[in-house]
């Protein structure tokens, strides 16, 4: 008896420590809205429609994306100073579509090689962020665009 007693006085806290992880604590998320929708970075991994996944070797990845250092030859290009925030840009909708970055991949999510070195890529991106990562960019930029509809426009916003 005494065992179901702290078990049940425990299980409230795991609950609550489990679900504090996610949304109810989490801050801004970065987030793209491009045209209609809106892709923003998880607040956890099971909330995602997509995982992307990193690698360091070229052979494992399905997209290539570039790291560029200059903003004029990026496919996209995120920087704090260029006063593109929209207010409402990023906002909440049911038909946001969030992106996980996952540790391991499956063979059929798509898994980013980032590189600096010039060469075939499928993307060049251009980062210079204190809100984003250039792997948080890169997982949105291809969270947002399909090969077959590559991305051409973002907003930038926080995910507030």
């Amino acid at each position: 008896m005494l065992g179901f007693r702290v078990l049940a006085s425990t299980a409230p806290l795991l609950m609550l420590g489990l679900f504090a992880h996610s949304e109810l604590i989490a801050g801004p998320q970065p987030c793209i809205a491009a045209g209609d929708q809106i892709v923003r970075i998880a607040p956890s991994a099971w909330m995602a429609q997509l995982h992307v996944g990193f690698t360091d070797d070229p052979a494992r990845a399905n997209v290539r994306v570039q790291i560029v250092d200059d903003p004029d030859a990026a496919d996209f290009a995120v920087s704090d100073d260029s006063g593109s925030d929209e207010a409402g840009a990023c906002a909440a909708t049911p038909d946001s579509r969030l992106i996980a970055i996952a540790a391991h991949p499956s063979a059929a999510e798509p898994v980013i090689y980032l590189t600096r070195e010039s060469g075939a890529a499928d993307y060049r991106i251009y980062v210079r962020s204190s809100r984003f990562t250039e792997r948080e960019a890169a997982a949105l930029l291809v969270g947002a665009s399909t090969r077959a509809m590559p991305i051409s426009t973002a907003a930038l916003g926080n995910g507030s």
